[in-house]
């Protein structure tokens, strides 16, 4: 089955992008998703503005927080139709040697949404079938929630899921998370989920007093009034304050920037774990030794592997994780104006273009 189709293609970094039609068509394995939903993330802006690479050539549909429903679906995905699904930003083969040794976040390929393949700033998207998450929508529904907003749990929610889960975050844990939009505020959530106690860093006020009032943030603290020794003071303090250990701290840098990411180097303590979530170009200098005599590690995230979407979903349908407070659609159309009020920070939300 074909499905006239329209897309928004980018063409060269910083040019606007340009609105085609195309032809859906799912290959065997493969379904065909009638987007609800899209969110503009912080790396599909790597692309537009700096010029990060992608792996497909150019013209290319960005996007890769999707969800929707199968509309069309090629041989052996028939169960798939009409289905409400989140797609996943990262969709491995399940069949290679990494994924079958439980390694799938780096199966060689992989496909990712708006970087290996067409993404989701479109009416339609066609993707494997494999790894695709239901959405149970009366859970849905009753949780006052649409599909379009639940888009992004494709990435600014399970990719912090995934750093918190890996990082063995338990009830009576430190979590301190650097950086708190988008992504940031996921991985605060979802820390406090999983048990801990969860300081948030930022330099954005607002930020700050929304992941306090709506996020769970029991302290927040602005880096733009703290040097690296008092932001560590101020940490340490709140930890002893609330009988937290003063080892053992989890550390979480979501803002994707240098800066950020020299702050969260600088939080480590003796058997720390700091796990790089967020994306920047730019080069840190780092003393490496410090995770030697602090015996701490460093762990990188590169998504989450399909299998924990249904569980990361179940936080959010059963309210301890919330969204709403935190993402604003707006038309798929306004696309150009909306990835330019982003990359501004005019938009404190996470966007969802919806079609």
């Amino acid at each position: 089955m074909t499905i006239a189709a329209q897309r928004w293609l980018m063409t060269a970094p910083g040019v606007p992008l340009e609105r085609a039609q195309f032809a859906a068509e799912p290959g065997a394995g493969e379904v065909v998703v009638a987007v609800a939903g899209c969110g503009v993330c912080h790396t599909d802006l790597g692309y537009y503005y700096d010029g990060v690479r992608t792996n497909h050539p150019l013209p290319l549909t960005l996007g890769h927080e999707v969800s929707g429903r199968v509309v069309a679906t090629g041989a052996g995905a028939q169960e798939w139709i009409d289905h409400a699904v989140i797609v996943p930003a990262v969709l491995p083969c399940g069949e290679c040697d990494l994924c079958r040794r439980g390694l799938a976040t780096i199966c060689r390929t992989q496909k990712m949404p708006g970087n290996d393949i067409h993404g989701g700033f479109a009416s339609h998207i066609v993707v494997p079938a494999r790894g695709l998450c239901p959405v149970d929508e009366p859970r849905l529904a009753t949780a006052g929630l649409t599909l379009a907003q639940v888009s992004i749990v494709a990435d600014a929610l399970t990719t912090p899921y995934q750093a918190v889960r890996r990082a063995g975050v338990s009830t009576g844990d430190l979590a301190i998370v650097i950086g708190v939009g988008g992504v940031g505020g996921y991985c605060v959530q979802v820390a406090r989920a999983f048990g801990a106690e969860v300081v948030a860093v930022d330099v954005d006020a607002r930020k700050l007093q929304a992941i306090a009032a709506d996020g769970g943030a029991a302290l927040t603290l602005n880096a733009r009034e703290h040097d690296a020794k008092a932001l560590k003071k101020a940490v340490a303090d709140f930890a002893k304050s609330r009988g937290l250990r003063s080892t053992e701290w989890k550390i979480f840098e979501c803002s994707g920037t240098a800066a950020g990411q020299t702050t969260a180097f600088g939080l480590l303590v003796h058997g720390a774990t700091l796990s790089v979530v967020g994306f920047t170009m730019d080069r840190v200098e780092v003393r490496l030794s410090n995770l030697m005599a602090f015996d701490a590690r460093a762990l990188g995230n590169w998504g989450c592997p399909p299998e924990y979407y249904p569980a990361a979903l179940d936080l959010v349908l059963d309210g301890k994780v919330v969204l709403a407070p935190f993402v604003q659609t707006y038309p798929l159309n306004e696309i150009n104006a909306i990835f330019g009020a982003v990359h501004a920070r005019e938009i404190t939300r996470r966007a969802v273009l919806v079609p």
